[in-house]
C-alpha cells in the first residue's frame, strides 16, 4: 500500500504497549493491529485524532506516503 503506518515507531518512542494504546484510543487491540500492520483500507478521522492526542503528534508522524507502493496492499 502506498500509505505506510508508523504507529510502531511512536509506540517505541513512548514505550507504550499496543494494548495500552488501544485502550487509551478506544479501539480494540485487534483493530489497532490491523491499522498498525498496514492492512487497514481506511481509518476514521476520529481514530486518527485520538491516536494523535495520545501520542501528542501530528497525523504526518503516524502516516506517510511511499511512492511506488501498490494501491491494493500487495507488493509491487
Amino acid at each position: 500500500m502506498p500509505i505506510a503506518v508508523d504507529i510502531d515507531v511512536m509506540l517505541a518512542k513512548r514505550k507504550m504497549s499496543v494494548s495500552e494504546l488501544a485502550e487509551r484510543v478506544g479501539i480494540t487491540p485487534a483493530n489497532l493491529a490491523v491499522l498498525k500492520n498496514g492492512r487497514a483500507k481506511a481509518v476514521r478521522f476520529s481514530t486518527l485524532a485520538a491516536l494523535c492526542e495520545v501520542h501528542e503528534c501530528q497525523p504526518g508522524d503516524l502516516l506517510r506516503w511511499e511512492p511506488g507502493g501498490a494501491a491494493d496492499g500487495t507488493a509491487p
